[in-house]
């Protein structure tokens, strides 16, 4: 007797389909390794008295969209928790508020005892910028954040 084709035949053939079984689970790996890695910037507190408000409103505006500049008492300024000179405030702020589609909103937050000659400057500069929305943080609002955390 002759055996035809050798003798040996293929048992399986080979799949033409993409295995899934385990893309869940290399999905949810991922997904852990990122939430892990990830930094997230957090606002560092700046000793400061906060001045008193007899009404506040409360901001409802996402974080990424809410610029906050500090006001120190000697006229120092920090945006986002960098120094900048009062005069380049418009500067940085200028295409920082046009690239948000004018949604940015300017939190300035300043010791009570800041002298009006520095809220003035900062607020010429800001206008100069072409800001719409500014906010003044006060004492009120503090202690609104706290009840709502």
């Amino acid at each position: 007797m002759s055996m035809k084709g050798g003798g040996f035949q293929k048992s399986s053939k080979a799949s033409d389909q993409v295995p899934t079984s385990s893309l869940a689970d290399i999905a949810f790996l991922l997904l852990i390794f990122f939430m892990v890695t990830t930094v997230f910037q957090a606002d560092r507190d700046r000793p400061i008295t906060w001045p008193e408000a007899e009404a506040a409103e409360k901001i409802d505006e996402k974080q990424k969209n809410i610029l906050n500049i500090w006001m120190e008492r000697d006229g120092s300024v920090y945006m986002n928790d960098q120094p900048y000179q009062m005069q380049d405030v418009s500067v940085v702020v200028a295409p920082l508020y046009a690239a948000s589609d004018r949604a940015l909103v300017i939190s300035v937050r300043g010791d009570r005892d800041v002298p009006y000659l520095y809220m003035d400057q900062i607020q010429k500069e800001l206008t100069e910028a072409g800001v719409v929305r500014v906010v003044f943080a006060a004492q009120l609002e503090q202690s609104m954040q706290r009840e709502r955390r």
